[in-house]
């Protein structure tokens, strides 16, 4: 009961981090519902999540996706060939009843193991299914207040409205008012693509994609290493295998070393960080001068809403941010993450949608 319980509490955490409003409440709504129901039929488990995670229609083709990458296999369809079908599909083999039981919730179970491991020690395999998941994530981010005025509710007097109309009706009706409107938080990522960061360079475009594809406007990315290089136009595109295939035709130091201080200064003077969330997702390995590095973080800081240093080595029991880079930078980042598996860019991902700007 606690694995079929882990199981369906990180397909609701899968079904968040796609976009999908599956809370708490919802969640055990899950939980409640599959407690009656066999969990080995594969339609009996689709339609349970399906009728108390998702609240609207646009839910539902992000929880088909998601269905789909989590238990594996396409999505179910009531009818028992198609059953029987997908069960022996997922058991590798013949037979049903008590052995057809397993495969589905083993197929989930062992996803949901993957999420918590080192993408530096995956298969091959296991790294492909990793990254079709970070296909799925919808990466959000804290909204801030436009300049614009719409009509709403509640806000600021609308006067021009509630005049005009009063002189159409002959008597003022109703109060008009207007309020801002709300935009994504601009986010400027730099991912270091030096030899150092080789295990874990895709995984971190591949997070990087799914930011500029959810928020196209907002999101800027450029790759680092001996040279600052912008590679946003390449991952708009929708495919995050085309993208990839892009980055690296745009990329030159692909397994280089790392100038962190020059970069930094380098994009400071090529464009404004202020009010933007800043992610640096490197391992702090730096070749340059770490007291420049240290000044240039100093500068991001002040201008910038929010720095989020992402480290795949912060994911080890054992780390300790000891190297120069890491220990020029330290005063001037407001967040320390791991980036080493998908459990820690579905954790990024929430800081990016409440990154508010230390007292």
């Amino acid at each position: 009961m606690r694995d079929l319980a882990a199981t369906m509490t990180g397909f609701a955490r899968t079904l968040r981090a796609a976009g999908v409003a599956a809370d708490h409440e919802r969640t055990q709504n899950l939980l409640r519902a599959v407690a009656h129901l066999d969990v080995a039929r594969r339609d009996d488990v689709y339609w349970a999540g399906r009728l108390t995670l998702c609240a609207t229609p646009d839910d539902l083709p992000r929880y088909d996706r998601c269905f789909a990458a989590y238990f594996g296999g396409r999505r179910a369809v009531r009818g028992p060939d198609r059953t029987a079908t997908v069960t022996r599909h997922l058991a590798g083999g013949e037979g049903d009843g008590e052995r057809g039981q397993e495969p589905v919730l083993a197929t989930a179970s062992s996803i949901e193991v993957l999420r918590q491991r080192d993408v530096a020690a995956l298969s091959a395999a296991e790294r492909a299914e990793v990254h079709r998941m970070l296909a799925l994530l919808r990466a959000r981010r804290e909204r801030r207040l436009s300049r614009r005025l719409v009509p709403a509710h509640r806000g600021r007097l609308d006067q021009r409205r509630t005049i005009r109309e009063a002189l159409r009706k002959g008597e003022v009706a109703r109060l008009r008012h207007r309020d801002h409107t709300t935009r994504p938080r601009k986010v400027v990522m730099l991912v270091d693509v030096s030899g150092s960061m080789a295990p874990y360079a895709e995984t971190l475009l591949r997070f990087a994609h799914a930011m500029a594809r959810t928020e196209p406007r907002a999101t800027r990315v450029y790759s680092v290493g001996t040279r600052l290089t912008p590679i946003t136009a390449e991952l708009r595109h929708r495919d995050p295998g085309t993208a990839l295939a892009e980055v690296s035709r745009a990329i030159p130091d692909w397994s280089g070393g790392t100038r962190l201080g020059e970069e930094l200064r380098e994009l400071l003077a090529r464009t404004s960080v202020r009010g933007a969330i800043v992610v640096v997702a490197s391992d702090g390995w730096e070749r340059g001068d770490p007291a420049l590095l240290g000044e240039q973080m100093a500068r991001l800081s002040r201008q910038a809403r929010r720095v989020i240093w992402v480290n795949p080595h912060k994911g080890h029991e054992d780390y300790q941010p000891l190297t120069g880079g890491m220990r020029a930078a330290l005063p001037f980042i407001d967040d320390l993450v791991a980036g080493h598996s998908l459990a820690a860019f579905e954790e990024l991902s929430e800081r990016l949608s409440h990154a508010r700007r230390p007292a």
